[in-house]
């Protein structure tokens, strides 16, 4: 049974609170998943009350949510959710959010704290909220949930680390990065280990190089000051495509607990081989979009966007070469690509197998066999496919590829999507899809030689066109000729 906690979120007005929190927690309280006596409490300084959020609040989840939104159960999830006015500017406010959540009728002893802020605001707001003693839980749980980035390189990561852990313990601590919450991204973990029949072919001398790619179609929006100062090296490689890497390269945990998962996950980022600084050109190319048709639409390119420095040399599309030194994976190639104002907006994992070791079929009309594939599709099109080789009917010998397809889409009435499951594990106390400091601080290991790198070449970045796959120039991070990038989870 969930204990019953006030769920604090600062920024509450903000565009994360709007878009994905409040749903999220909405859909989670409509299908009975939070605990009885479950309060939201909003911090905001824009001088309202309750009633007065609470139709903000209405007028947020309409736009959302449209057509979804079940009237009926409204009221009683608006119940839930109250007002604080505070300015976490103020160190006064966090004394008075402590007197409310001490003498406020109806609110439980467990509180969780959301900080839906900059990344800036994170140390600040954590050391004040302890100041006060809402880190103390001498009187029930509380617990600090992080947004990405955990820092801008590694060095900022260690002492946003430092200062949190002086301040909470490690259980206390949740560093959420949405990615693990989605439907087939856990659902890589039991593809792994609940089958056995792959787990004879998932090694180097079966697998000949994974590909983790996402792309969007979209540029940068109205994050213009955020992205010109992360780049997509940070934004996406760091925290989110790092993580599918552990998933796809972990060993099997001894057991399912927070810890065992996390352990494993650790080892493979300390695995990765350092890409020193003379051959970071060998291992990462960058580049940034310039004008280009995305959907039919002329769109302008990245230095035109608003926002954005005359003179800028951040990354839109970044691309990794990894190697893992040890024994499941050495020599085995993993690409990690992603890129703004691309052809598609897709996210999956592409898995290709070697050749057969003999060429059976060489003398047939059958020119040359087309390898194996294993797609995890993450998003938008969640699936799990193997392409194999089949003879084509008729005469002579020729082959198609067929795909045999576990489609995870629509198969349940009611799925969570990966706010809601992160946000319910919060609740929980669960930290298996949650970041450990160490987990943090080794990711930054590996993408930071880069980031160094780049940080002093700022004359010139390659372009590519808006719409397009991204540079062609990218290709030269392959080990071998017959390697290319997926664009797709089509049958090639």
């Amino acid at each position: 049974m969930l204990d019953p906690c006030v769920f604090v979120i600062f920024g509450s007005t903000g565009h994360l609170s709007r878009t994905k929190l409040l749903p999220a927690l909405y859909h989670l309280y409509v299908a009975g998943h939070l605990p009885k006596d479950f309060v939201i409490l909003c911090v905001g300084r824009r001088p309202w009350n309750t009633d007065q959020w609470r139709k903000e609040v209405t007028g947020m989840l309409e736009e959302r949510l449209g057509a979804k939104l079940d009237g009926s159960r409204l009221p009683g999830f608006l119940e839930q959710v109250r007002y604080f006015l505070g300015d976490i500017g103020d160190p006064q406010s966090f004394a008075a959010l402590r007197n409310h959540l001490d003498t406020a009728a109806g609110l439980p002893p467990n509180y969780a704290f959301y900080l839906s802020l900059p990344p800036a605001e994170y140390k600040m707001v954590a050391q004040r909220l302890a100041a006060n003693g809402l880190n103390e839980e001498s009187s029930g749980w509380r617990r600090l949930v992080i947004e990405k980035p955990f820092g801008y390189d590694l060095e900022d990561a260690e002492t946003l680390d430092h200062s949190l852990r002086r301040d909470y313990g490690e259980h206390q601590l949740f560093r959420i990065d949405h990615y693990l919450g989605k439907e087939t991204v856990q659902n890589v973990f039991v593809f792994r280990f609940a089958n056995l029949m792959l787990e004879p072919l998932w090694n180097r001398n079966y697998i000949d190089h994974v590909q983790i790619t996402h792309c969007e179609t979209a540029g940068i929006e109205d994050r213009a000051e955020f992205y010109d100062g992360a780049g997509a090296l940070r934004d996406m490689i760091q925290s989110h495509l790092l993580q599918l890497l552990t998933l796809v390269a972990m060993e099997p945990p001894p057991t399912l607990d927070a810890e065992s998962i996390r352990d494993e996950k650790v080892k493979v980022l300390k695995s990765i081989r350092p890409i020193p600084k003379g051959a970071v050109r060998a291992h990462a190319f960058r580049a940034q979009y310039g004008r280009g048709l995305v959907n039919g639409q002329q769109v302008v390119s990245y230095l035109e966007e608003t926002g954005i420095p005359e003179h800028s040399t951040t990354e839109t599309y970044a691309a990794v070469k990894l190697f893992l030194d040890n024994w499941r994976w050495r020599n085995v190639p993993f690409y990690l690509r992603t890129g703004k104002r691309m052809a598609g907006s897709h996210s999956y994992i592409s898995i290709r197998f070697k050749h057969p070791p003999q060429q059976l079929f060489r003398a047939t009309q059958i020119q040359e066999i087309a390898p194996n594939w294993l797609l995890l599709g993450i998003q938008p099109e969640q699936c799990i496919r193997a392409e194999l080789q089949v003879r084509e009917a008729g005469v002579g010998m020729r082959t198609r590829t067929t795909q045999l397809d576990a489609s995870t889409g629509g198969v349940a009435d009611y799925r969570l999507d990966a706010y809601e499951a992160l946000l319910l594990d919060v609740i929980e106390g669960d930290h298996s899809q949650y970041l450990r400091s160490d987990e943090v601080n080794w990711a930054w290991r590996v993408v930071d030689p880069v980031l160094k790198v780049w940080a002093v070449e700022r004359d010139y970045i390659p372009t590519y066109a808006a719409g397009s796959w991204g540079p062609g120039e990218a290709n030269r991070l392959f080990e071998t000729e017959n390697q290319t990038w997926r664009n797709s989870l089509a049958a090639l």
